[in-house]
């Protein structure tokens, strides 16, 4: 499938974007010498701040998208940062040789999430961290209209029913995966991020460069624009005109780490 994924329209919102991060990472406990993965990485300007705070040994990025992490790989990097493209999906993981698996954003783009951090938790040393943070704007307009339109004629057939799966679960619900797992004091956190947008079309720009790239990335080329489009007129239609415009965006923030 085409690579949809667009880092100008991504880094549009770039501090909004990276707060969390930042709170995710202020959850680590750094250690000597770590090894790290990031997975779904984006454009790597987070990644190299997560080695450099945390003075790591080894750090890989991870994103499927060769378009987001081509900047990175175009410059000097530090001593012991370096990218790969792949999916989360395929990350190996072999058991115990990580001492922080970390992800920001991008959790929600797979399926099983009970699954997926089962096999994450195999791969962290004694005593090793899973750090990882997910949208939580499943029940929004901005999400759920996307998914009214793939259901509707012509885009239906174009994707051959196809639609996207809701895998993120309740703030509760990660904790008791991560207890459950091995991680005895997890720490899991809801929080609203209050952004103030110049206006409700602000809004349409926003999920351009997320989560329409990946209903973009299952339409043929002659239909990506125009289910951009409508979608930008429904979600508008439903939207308060106010400018500025007050923009609360739901986030989950979990942390564990694995008894030593």
């Amino acid at each position: 499938m085409t690579d949809t994924w667009n880092p100008a329209q991504y880094d549009k919102f770039q501090r909004e974007r990276e707060q969390p991060f930042f709170d995710l990472l202020d959850m680590v406990r750094p250690a000597p010498a770590m090894r790290v993965a990031d997975l779904g990485c984006g454009t790597g300007r987070p990644t190299r701040a997560l080695h450099e705070r945390l003075r790591a040994r080894e750090t890989i990025g991870i994103d499927r998208s060769p378009r987001m992490i081509d900047e990175q790989r175009a410059v000097p990097l530090p001593a012991g940062l370096r990218f790969e493209t792949g999916t989360i999906e395929a990350f190996p993981g072999d058991r115990g040789s990580f001492d922080l698996v970390f992800s920001n954003a991008a959790f929600h783009w797979v399926a099983d999430h009970p699954a997926l951090l089962e096999r994450l938790a195999g791969a962290l040393s004694s005593g090793g961290q899973l750090a990882f943070q997910v949208p939580a704007q499943h029940d929004e307009p901005s999400h759920l209209i996307a998914e009214e339109l793939i259901r509707e004629e012509p885009f239906r057939s174009a994707v051959n029913g196809w639609h996207r799966v809701q895998p993120v679960l309740t703030a509760e619900e990660y904790a008791r995966v991560l207890y459950r797992l091995g991680f005895h004091d997890p720490q899991v956190r809801l929080i609203v991020y209050p952004h103030v947008l110049d206006g409700p079309d602000a809004v349409v720009e926003w999920v351009k460069g997320t989560l329409l790239t990946e209903y973009q990335r299952h339409l043929p080329a002659a239909l990506a624009d125009g289910f951009v489009q409508r979608y930008g007129e429904r979600l508008l239609d439903r939207l308060e005109p106010a400018r500025p415009f007050f923009f609360p965006f739901k986030r989950i923030l979990c942390w564990g780490s694995r008894s030593a």
